[in-house]
């Protein structure tokens, strides 16, 4: 089921809402629990039984590794269980492919046959969800007293469930068992959840369009100019499309009493890679540093050894998000910038104006984004072949794709992801301060741009979110 769907906005929301609000205190958890798993189930009722086997097993391993005074064992069995469900239902493949290309020509009768298993939604976050459960429980195992249901809700809980954010067991388990709902919280969540319905369903699926229109094309038929369109939209969709995701996800959390933190801060305006990366998918750049990076050792044994640690962590960011060779070289052309940044490229990027960092930091960011939405390789290095002007072909689809709709989405997206927004919100908080009137106004505004989307929803396609693929 899809937040930007009319059976999700009209029939199953409102339905958990008015269930969820008349159910008395605890028994609440009970409800979000099972709408969580009628979401879930949505998508397939197979993905649910692998779903509950993944929430009774770790449940157990919890309880076990508290049991045992927190014995190792229990945790790294534990861990190594999670990996291995995740590496056969979405590595195996992978693996097999290579093997046979290494080992075998396309004619062997030796060739190992691949099982092409169905990958079940979501299934890489609530995996690194419940690592953090089993390490967080590990390192401070007196800090919430477990319980089936508080569990299986951490890890099924219907608006992160599928596509995140990654919300660490220590940041939110005691909100399970204690939170309080109310009308302020509840009406920022809306506002939210608008917000980040509006990216998707407007921003980001009307970039989609030039999107994919330009690189889905073979790179060999086009030119630089459309070469550029079409990844410069594609840089705004996936940040539009995955950070709507997460505003809906915090937005809902905060309709039911939550409070999950930021998963994005404006990350077209960084400085640097290193900021970048404080600001991209915050709670997937916590989770390596906080359960890969810092366990490896971090910075604190040696230089040498600080810098193997960040190939390692971002040659598994990437292979985290999808199990292709292209995915693995976008993790460590990232993780190579960082390295030159430590290496003392950081300090010079700190001298210099502020306009060249970013065009430094914002190029590298579009240049990486090719290997990210070109899963194919070889025609990823092909398509940065024609960024750079190695082209030979006329074909004019950068002005057929440019129409009055698309020019305006466009700046709006560039407007929205630079620190103009940023501005606009500030001035907008601090005049409402003085002006009640303004903050009925942005309700209204909101209400419009609700209808909007609804609009869109009617009259457009399927549109999954890019990150339910991984």
């Amino acid at each position: 089921m899809l937040f930007n769907s009319i059976t999700f906005l009209f029939y199953f929301l409102p339905t958990l809402v008015l269930v969820y609000f008349v159910t008395p205190g605890k028994a609440k958890n009970y409800v979000l629990l099972l709408f969580s798993l009628i979401f879930y189930a949505w998508g397939g009722v197979s993905y649910t039984l692998i779903l509950i086997f993944s929430i009774l097993f770790n449940h157990l391993i919890l309880l076990k590794i508290i049991r045992s005074a927190c014995n190792k064992n229990w945790l790294y069995f534990g861990i190594g269980l999670n990996i291995t469900l995740l590496f056969i239902f979405k590595y195996l493949d992978f693996f097999l492919e290579n093997i046979n290309l290494i080992f075998f020509d396309e004619n062997s009768h030796a060739r190992i046959t691949e099982i092409g298993i169905v990958l079940p939604l979501g299934i890489s976050f609530f995996t690194f969800q419940q690592i953090s459960m089993l390490v967080d429980t590990y390192r401070d195992p007196n800090s919430v007293r477990p319980s089936l249901i508080k569990t299986s809700l951490y890890v099924s809980f219907f608006p992160q469930l599928i596509a995140g954010p990654i919300i660490r067991y220590k940041d939110v388990i005691s909100q399970i068992g204690k939170r309080k709902e109310n009308l302020p919280l509840m009406h920022s969540g809306i506002q939210r959840f608008i917000i980040g319905l509006f990216k998707k369903v407007v921003l980001a699926n009307g970039l989609a369009v030039i999107a994919t229109e330009i690189m889905d094309t073979n790179p060999v038929l086009l030119n630089t100019g459309a070469a550029w369109l079409g990844i410069i939209a594609y840089t705004l969709q996936i940040f539009f499309d995955f950070s709507g995701y997460s505003d809906m996800a915090i937005g809902l959390g905060r309709v039911f009493g939550f409070r999950f933190l930021e998963n994005f801060n404006m990350p077209y305006i960084a400085s640097s890679m290193q900021d970048f990366w404080r600001r991209w998918h915050i709670s997937l750049s916590n989770w390596f540093r906080d359960y890969v990076y810092i366990p490896l050792g971090g910075n604190k044994k040696g230089v040498n050894r600080t810098y193997i640690n960040l190939i390692i962590v971002f040659l598994l960011t990437g292979f985290w998000h999808g199990a292709t060779w292209s995915f693995v070289f976008w993790g460590a052309f990232h993780g190579l910038f960082l390295i030159i940044e430590r290496l003392g490229f950081q300090n010079i990027l700190k001298k210099a104006p502020s306009i060249i960092s970013w065009i430094y930091t914002i190029s590298i960011v579009m240049f990486g984004w090719v290997f990210f939405r070109i899963e194919d390789i070889h025609q990823a290095f092909n398509y940065i072949k024609v960024l750079l002007g190695f082209d030979n072909a006329r074909e004019p689809l950068f002005f057929r794709l440019l129409n009055l709709e698309s020019v305006l989405i466009l700046v709006i997206s560039l407007i929205l992801s630079l620190n103009f927004f940023n501005l606009f919100n500030k001035t907008f908080k601090r005049l409402s301060k003085q002006f009640r009137g303004l903050t009925q106004i942005k309700d209204l505004a909101l209400i419009l741009m609700f209808i909007i989307c609804v609009m869109y929803i009617n009259s457009g396609s399927y549109s999954p979110f890019i990150y339910f693929r991984f």
